[in-house]
């Protein structure tokens, strides 16, 4: 069995799963995670941030529910308005990290967004890698050459293709895959103990 973990970047709900993944992952070292990036942001939705008028209030819902923090700097993009998010670009940044480092997909995706919602630094912009890449103790320059190879691209569509094949619409989602076997541990939100108790019942 593997845990497959389908977000995007640029969800608040995500970042918001941060502290569950992070604390699932620990208490089970040994059970695969891969990470799948949805399309949230893609095509007629990439627009600037103010014309998603629900962002700060659905922000201190997410922070209420989740502890999650939002940095000064994030606060700074939303109060200008201009910022457009991405998640084609943010998705050929998490195919990035993920060749360089596939063990550590789950840590390195929460660190790219830790990088948006925190630093307020561009998912779009390469510079943005090679700060996580660095922070993180990778080879900057491979990962920045993997976000702006032509595979980056088609890694990213790919992932959308397979988030909508496994019948996910909203992030994140958290799956336990064990051959064709597919079961939903954690839509949206969920602590890890509720995430735990759902693998201890697959067993």
């Amino acid at each position: 069995m593997k845990l497959v973990y389908v977000f995007d970047a640029y969800c608040g709900w995500s970042h918001g799963f941060t502290a569950t993944l992070r604390e699932i992952t620990t208490r089970h070292p040994d059970l695969p995670v891969e990470v799948v990036s949805g399309g949230l942001f893609t095509g007629g939705r990439r627009v600037p941030i103010r014309e998603f008028g629900y962002v700060q209030e659905a922000n201190a819902q997410i922070a209420e529910q989740t502890g999650a923090l939002f940095g000064e700097a994030y606060e700074r993009l939303i109060a200008d308005g201009s910022f457009v998010m991405d998640s084609e670009a943010a998705a050929r940044g998490v195919a990035a990290v993920r060749q360089v480092a596939p063990h550590r997909a789950a840590e390195l995706a929460t660190a790219l967004q830790h990088a948006f919602y925190v630093d307020g630094l561009s998912l779009s912009e390469a510079a943005t890698y090679r700060t996580v890449a660095q922070t993180a103790g990778l080879d900057a320059d491979a990962v920045v050459a993997a976000f702006e190879a032509p595979e980056a691209q088609t890694a990213a569509h790919a992932d959308f293709r397979r988030a909508a094949q496994h019948g996910v619409s909203g992030f994140p989602t958290l799956l336990a895959v064990d051959g064709e076997h597919v079961v939903p541990l954690a839509l949206g939100h969920a602590t890890a103990d509720e995430v735990d108790r759902r693998l201890v019942n697959l067993n």
